[in-house]
């Protein structure tokens, strides 16, 4: 049966979780990425001015204890003799991407670290350091780490908005807990939803091997710059089948900055309903080969009541950039701060409009 599996659920015994960390004033060494030449037969240039930006992340956890009522009630225990539980500490591997090498900054996925009581980074010259969790955001599945030290390696993040089906890129990670390690393929298809029933989702589809452990790591296209953030594979036996998703940086450059402001991401709303603009209802509609997010209802009072939006109404632009899909729609106003000002193009009544609108909470 195929799975979906975030990449992060490996269980292995690493005794750096004990480790301490390194108080050095941190310096700054940015990735310069050296492009493979044409006709080249290697890209180990461009790896070794990448991969030391690309961490192992070690989790120290508690295992979940069984959820018997009789077993927390003193009376049951005491009478019965039975004695104390406590949770087993449990070790899972992932791995992470340094963003911000003057502050230490590491970006992981949300699922990598969201029951950590100890976090651990290793950096590829094998230095063990205490990491501190800034925040989280489970919706986009991403987390932001601080650690303090000296000598790091940032990777840049470029624009996965420009990337297209068939882009070469290698994934860098930690598969399986056996240390960093390098995949290579290519971008197979963009904008990937409908995957998990929540959260928010506009996932690179890449068919570079990505394992249990790979989760957090980095996608980097050819130029050296990070592209995605490795997350979850579809998998028949848990294991790589060539089909796995990245966070594009667009997302995860939304969410830090968030993070770094309020420790949480504060979500705009519009107050609508939402659908995807089916080729059944385009037709129906008059707006063949149109893409967009048909608004189904609109909430009295809301944003998008007091900017004139309506029932029917079919947003194809925000910002001036194209609306794919209803999810599309969500996931560029539940990334834009409460408060932020935003162009909506739409087409109503076979005609354009644009409406101004600012999201609230």
């Amino acid at each position: 049966m195929t799975k979906w599996v975030g990449t992060a659920g490996l269980r292995v015994l690493m005794a750096a979780v004990v480790a301490g960390g390194v108080a050095m004033a941190p310096t700054t060494i940015p990735a310069q990425a050296a492009l493979p030449a044409a006709g080249a037969t290697t890209i180990a240039p461009l790896l070794n001015q990448v991969t030391p930006a690309v961490v192992n992340i070690a989790v120290l956890s508690q295992a979940p204890q069984a959820d018997n009522p009789l077993l927390r009630d003193p009376f049951f225990r005491r009478f019965f003799n039975v004695p104390e539980q406590r949770a087993r500490p449990q070790v899972s591997a992932g791995s992470g991407v340094i963003i911000d090498a003057r502050r230490g900054y590491v970006v992981t996925n949300n699922h990598v670290v969201e029951n950590a009581r100890e976090i651990m980074v290793t950096l590829k010259d094998r230095r063990q350091i205490r990491a501190k969790l800034v925040g989280r955001d489970p919706a986009t599945d991403i987390a932001l780490l601080q650690i303090q030290a000296d000598r790091l390696t940032a990777l840049p993040m470029g624009d996965s908005d420009a990337l297209q089906v068939g882009d070469f890129v290698v994934a860098i990670g930690n598969p399986f807990g056996l240390g960093q390690t390098v995949t290579s393929g290519i971008v197979s298809a963009l904008g990937r939803g409908g995957l998990k029933p929540e959260g928010y989702e506009d996932y690179i589809q890449t068919d570079a091997s990505i394992n249990p452990g790979n989760s957090g790591g980095a996608l980097v296209a050819f130029n050296g710059q990070l592209i995605g953030i490795n997350t979850a594979i579809i998998s028949p036996a848990g294991a790589s089948a060539g089909i796995g998703f990245a966070v594009p940086v667009t997302i995860v450059r939304a969410v830090v900055d968030q993070l770094l402001e309020y420790g949480e991401v504060r979500r705009g709303r519009l107050g609508v309903a939402i659908q995807d603009l089916t080729p059944d209802l385009a037709e129906s509609m008059n707006l063949l080969d149109i893409e967009g997010a048909v608004i189904a209802k609109v909430e009295p009072g809301s944003p998008a009541d007091r900017a004139g939006m309506r029932s029917g109404d079919v947003v194809v632009a925000v910002d001036g950039r194209p609306v794919r899909s209803g999810t599309d729609l969500r996931n560029r106003i539940g990334l834009m701060r409460v408060g932020t000002p935003a162009q909506l193009t739409v087409l109503r009544d076979g005609r354009e409009r644009t409406l101004n609108i600012r999201t609230a909470s």
